[in-house]
This record gives structure tokens, C-alpha cells and sequence, in this order.
């Protein structure tokens, strides 16, 4: 369902906001050392505590509650036990399910100190995640909101995931429309009041194209550049995009 109802907008909210404290708690770990077992059960502890399920596990049969990619992972990284080290980075994607309603979003964390090409993809990755959003208006169309994104991840020099999409999230992690970083101006479904939207670009140093590892979860760059990924959950009220997740509770990486 595309439209929702201001209620429904609330109980979607309730969710992303869980899911942007636990990122929050999440970022007073990451740190050289840090295992991705330990941050799944802290999020995972977090999460239930506080009233909601972890919205990763068990969905598709994916065995844990967060997706952790490392360095050249792009999306859908299992946590294991390995341990980040310094000039990592590292991409959490974090997801509740709470009175029925999914929320979700991802943020990329440097570990320890990275060298000035990984901090401009991390600059330049999160920039376009706002840049998508504005773009969110009611009236513009699909096709607006990665145009915009490609553009200026292009103009950085960097280059756009063009094989995994942003999405509808509601009563379902997944919903239509699907939201490509990329495409044309004026093109595809026009965005109306009460659509919710997981807007999450993808951006590669290197090549777009992508690898899924034997996993059969984890997304890698084909050459094996770095990668970074940003989102958040919005509603269109009012003609206008409105955030439902935030990052105002992670601690600031020095």
C-alpha cells in the first residue's frame, strides 16, 4: 500500500526512531577491536528491551539482527567473528518491527582513523542521501529523486550502486515503489502525501558493479573498492519530505 494514514505515519516513526537509538548505542562501540557478534547482540538486547523485534531477523530467513558490511561489502554484511580495525569502515543497517509497523535505516562509521579518499566517500555518500530526499516533494516523480543523486555523486567522481534500490516500508520492510540512486527527471510514479520512503543510496570509489559473495547475502564491489551507504525513512506530509528516523544519537566518529 503507497498511501498511509497519519496514524500509520506515527506507528512507522515509533519504529525508525527505536532504530536510530540503537545506532546510537551502536556508535559508542565501534572501535579497532570491536567484534560484529558483540554489536549484534547489543543490538539485539537493546531492541527487545525496549519494545520492539529485531525486523532483520529471521525475514528471509536472515540469520541475525543487523547487516554489518565491511570495507568493500556494499549491503546485507552477516555479522561473524571478526574483528574491525582501525581504517575500517563499516556500514551497520539496522531494522525494528514494533505494533506491526517496520522502520529501518543505515549509517557507515569509520573505525579509527581513515585516510582522506574514505572520509570524502563517506562526506560525499551521506550528502546525497539529503540531496535524494529534497526530492521528495509531492509532484516530483521517482525518477527525480536519483537523478538528483546521481548527479552528484558524479560530480565527485565516485560512483552509484546501480543494481540495489530504495523502497516503500511500512507494514512490510519492503514496499513499493522501488527508488533507484539514479534515473531520469520527470520520470516514473508521481510522489503523493502519505507515501513512506526509504531513501538509501550506495556509493562505490570504485566501479558500480557488484558481486554477491558465497554467502548468498553479502554484496560486494566487483573490484573491491571501498563502499559506504546511508538512509533514512521519510514521509511525504504536506507536500513535503519529512524525516521519521535521525541521526542525532550517534556519537560523532573523531
Amino acid at each position: 500500500m503507497l498511501i498511509k494514514s497519519k496514524e500509520e505515519i506515527y506507528l512507522i516513526k515509533k519504529s525508525s526512531l527505536l532504530t536510530s537509538k540503537t545506532l546510537g548505542i551502536l556508535s559508542n562501540y565501534i572501535y579497532p577491536g570491536i567484534n560484529l557478534l558483540k554489536l549484534d547482540k547489543i543490538a539485539y538486547e537493546y531492541i527487545n528491551d525496549n519494545g520492539g523485534k529485531p525486523a532483520f531477523l529471521g525475514l528471509y530467513n536472515f540469520p541475525n539482527t543487523l547487516c554489518t558490511s565491511v570495507n568493500n561489502e556494499i549491503v546485507h554484511g552477516i555479522p561473524k567473528n571478526k574483528f574491525l580495525k582501525n581504517g575500517d569502515i563499516i556500514s551497520i543497517d539496522c531494522g525494528v518491527l514494533m505494533n506491526n509497523y517496520y522502520g529501518e535505516h543505515a549509517y557507515t562509521f569509520k573505525v579509527g582513523n581513515i585516510n582522506n579518499l574514505t572520509k570524502k566517500l563517506l562526506k560525499y555518500t551521506k550528502n546525497s542521501l539529503y540531496i535524494g530526499i529534497n526530492e521528495c516533494k509531492y509532484g516530483n516523480k521517482i525518477g527525480d529523486i536519483g537523478y538528483k543523486i546521481n548527479k552528484y555523486i558524479s560530480s565527485k567522481g565516485f560512483n552509484i550502486v546501480k543494481d540495489l534500490v530504495g523502497h516503500g516500508i511500512g507494514k512490510q520492510l519492503h514496499e513499493l515503489p522501488y527508488i533507484p540512486n539514479y534515473g531520469k527527471k520527470n520520470t516514473g510514479l508521481k510522489l503523493k502525501n502519505g507515501m513512506v520512503l526509504s531513501i538509501e543510496p550506495m556509493v562505490n570509489i570504485g566501479s558500480h558493479k557488484i558481486k554477491l559473495s558465497k554467502d548468498k547475502w553479502t554484496y560486494k564491489t566487483i573490484d573491491n573498492s571501498l563502499s559506504a551507504h546511508y538512509e533514512h525513512n521519510i514521509a511525504i506530509i504536506n507536500n513535503k519530505p519529512i524525516l521519521l528516523s535521525t541521526f542525532k544519537y550517534i556519537k560523532k566518529n573523531k
